[in-house]
């Protein structure tokens, strides 16, 4: 009782049992399963239709695009690293073709990181 609130207590006061007060609080923060599902489809959707602003940042760009990631991550669903880093080449600008060439070419896509990326795209993005 000293631990939760008093919201929270009376929600889980009439259980019988530590899965059922499990139950009801996971109910209570993450909704039902239908509503995470819905939640997962929602940020899906923004996840695929996500695109780089054009007087955007590197850096502003990929801390929205990592909320959505972390968003998705925390419901329970996961995108393969190497799906991320092609999604981010695949949403810059035009103006961006021939870095995004350049690294496609010479990087291994497959073990390429987000962090590593972003940092070549800001290395480039100052230099030019």
């Amino acid at each position: 009782m000293c631990v939760i609130g008093l919201d929270e207590y009376n929600r889980i006061s009439a259980c019988q049992s530590a899965k059922q007060i499990w139950e009801a609080l996971q109910t209570a923060h993450e909704g039902t399963t239908q509503v995470k599902q819905s939640m997962i489809d929602m940020l899906t959707t923004e996840y695929e239709l996500f695109r780089m602003k054009d007087d955007e940042s590197i850096q502003d760009m990929h801390t929205r695009f990592t909320s959505i990631i972390n968003e998705i991550h925390s419901l329970g669903e996961s995108i393969p690293r190497n799906k991320l880093v092609r999604k981010i080449l695949s949403i810059l600008p035009n103006s961006w073709e021939s870095k995004v060439n350049v690294i496609t070419e010479t990087k291994d896509l497959q073990t390429l990181t987000m962090d590593e990326l972003v940092g070549n795209l800001k290395t480039y993005k100052m230099k030019k």
